[in-house]
């Protein structure tokens, strides 16, 4: 991989986006590539836009910052507002396509790591609500555009706190295997939260079906796009 693929990754502070950037990051670094992460929670840490800027490249990195991005990921209304300045016509913009009020997540917390018996469902309810018009800009000028239903699918299929490894998996298939492989994602899970999924495996399976359910919804919904 010659080429130097720029990430930006924005929701609201508790959706898990900095753990994303985190893990990415870290991926990168055991693939033996150049990986820089910078987190962003502006001023307003539990109650903001929260967003992550990641780099990858087999080359060295010249500047910790960018002003456009291949990869921009927006999980809320304002995130997509917020991530709007770093879209270009070469962009490829993932949207969550269900922008309802997310699962509440610690914003460095990665993927599952308790389970109980409390229903999905329930725990959605309990949600933090996030500002939302039921109207979205979306970018008109990116290479392509493409939204998935992360929420729904979490709430609904899953569970609702592996909604950032969904998240996490649409954005190892949007930047692609080149840049970073899906196992070495895991390798890098399994180091956070090892003893974790050694004390529960049916953790590793939720967070690892999670991972692969984001890498569909982006196939299908690239799939889609170019018809």
């Amino acid at each position: 991989m010659a080429r130097l693929v720029k990430i930006a990754i924005a929701g609201e502070g508790g959706q898990g986006v900095q753990a994303i950037g985190d893990i990415l990051a870290e991926a990168g670094n055991e693939e033996g590539k150049e990986a820089l992460y910078i987190p962003n929670f502006g001023i307003e840490q539990r109650g903001g836009v929260s967003v992550a800027f990641v780099q990858i490249s087999e080359e060295q990195i010249g500047s910790p910052k960018f002003k456009h991005g291949d990869i921009v990921i927006a999980l809320s209304e304002r995130a997509v507002a917020r991530t709007m300045q770093y879209v270009t016509k070469d962009t490829l913009f993932v949207y969550d396509s269900s922008l309802i009020a997310p699962p509440e997540v610690d914003d460095e917390a990665v993927g599952l790591q308790t389970y109980d018996t409390v229903a999905p469902e329930a725990m959605a309810d309990s949600g933090s609500e996030q500002p939302k018009s039921g109207q979205v800009e979306l970018p008109q000028h990116a290479k392509q555009v493409v939204g998935i239903p992360a929420t729904d699918i979490a709430q609904q299929e899953l569970h609702p706190r592996v909604f950032n490894m969904i998240i996490l998996g649409a954005t190892v298939r949007a930047a692609g295997t080149d840049v970073v492989d899906i196992e070495t994602i895991k390798k890098a899970l399994e180091s956070k939260l090892g003893k974790k999924f050694e004390d529960n495996p049916k953790l590793r399976e939720l967070n690892y079906n999670a991972l692969q359910k984001g890498i569909e919804l982006v196939e299908k919904a690239l799939q889609e796009e170019g018809k």
